[in-house]
């Protein structure tokens, strides 16, 4: 869970030894960039947000913005979802609920006319098409997922913002049960037992929502912008499944992989920036793209 990262990251710093974690709450993130001056100084690199977004989507988006001369706007949507969708919530949990309802709260960061400022999560609905069999589905705007990218390109970026992909009809049939507080941290009181609304609404999420479907992750980083004088749109896309073979979640292999290559770039000094920095900030693109290509997860690049 993201809460012990802090403490984590204080005794790494401590104790001289570098340390990576999935991260994905903005505001231990902010507990942990109060780090950076003694990590720097005692030699050491704290990496939050190194799973799958915040994580390898972020590098993708960073590294991209790099061929451009000028980005105009930039959107990441992300999404992991069950291969064989049931409803009412069409979901399957492939991590932490505490991770999901996180996730579904509070505000997103985004930019707008090049300014940082916050939206609502759970709102700006939009269609998203992905080749069959998923075609056409939606995202919406989720916390979290854009990490330090708007406060990178504050002022650079006029649009960027992250959403979460989801099969159609999820984001309004789930936030019906958060507008009427299924997510709400006040005591409530059940015979003798005292518990929070969060604490009931998780427990019956993992009883309901864990399966045992095989999952798919998708990414989609798109940035347009001046390429070589001219308006240009870059493109990745990234569609990763369940490994059969070794019985590996596509959500596994898309957050541990790129965690374990960052941890693997930082011993090899292919990663020398010491401090505590975000992927975006310290992880070089190529080399990290082709680290993925050799686990078998593939971001294709197509240009427009």
């Amino acid at each position: 869970s993201y809460r012990y990262n802090y403490g984590i990251s204080k005794a790494a710093v401590e104790t001289g030894v570098h340390y990576c974690d999935l991260g994905g709450n903005d505001d231990v993130v902010e507990r942990q960039r109060m780090l950076h001056p003694t990590a720097r100084e005692r030699g050491v690199l704290i990496v939050p947000n190194c799973g799958l977004a915040p994580g390898m989507a972020n590098v993708l988006a960073a590294g991209g913005a790099k061929q451009f001369d000028k980005v105009d706007t930039m959107r990441v949507r992300v999404g992991g979802l069950p291969q064989h969708p049931k409803p009412p919530l069409n979901y399957q949990l492939v991590f932490s609920v505490e991770g999901l309802i996180n996730e579904y709260s509070g505000q997103s960061v985004v930019l707008r006319d090049y300014k940082r400022t916050h939206v609502d999560t759970m709102t700006e609905i939009e269609s998203i098409e992905f080749p069959p069999p998923f075609e056409t589905l939606e995202a919406f705007q989720t916390s979290g997922g854009t990490s330090l990218l708007p406060e990178m390109f504050e002022g650079k970026i006029r649009e960027l913002d992250y959403k979460t992909i989801r099969y159609r009809g999820h984001c309004e049939r789930f936030k019906q049960l958060l507008d009427l507080g299924f997510a709400s941290c006040e005591p409530i009181t059940v015979g003798s037992n005292v518990m929070t609304a969060k604490e009931m609404f998780s427990e019956l999420l993992k009883r309901k929502l864990s399966g045992n479907d095989t999952d798919v992750v998708l990414v989609r980083v798109s940035l347009e912008g001046i390429k070589d004088g001219r308006k240009q749109t870059l493109r990745y896309t990234l569609i990763d499944y369940f490994d059969t073979n070794n019985n590996i979640t596509a959500m596994m292999r898309t957050t541990a992989f790129p965690t374990s290559i960052i941890a693997q770039m930082i011993v090899r000094n292919e990663i020398r920036e010491r401090g505590v920095l975000t992927p975006e900030q310290c992880v070089p693109l190529r080399p990290f793209l082709q680290e993925l290509k050799e686990r078998g997860i593939i971001a294709t690049e197509e240009w427009n």
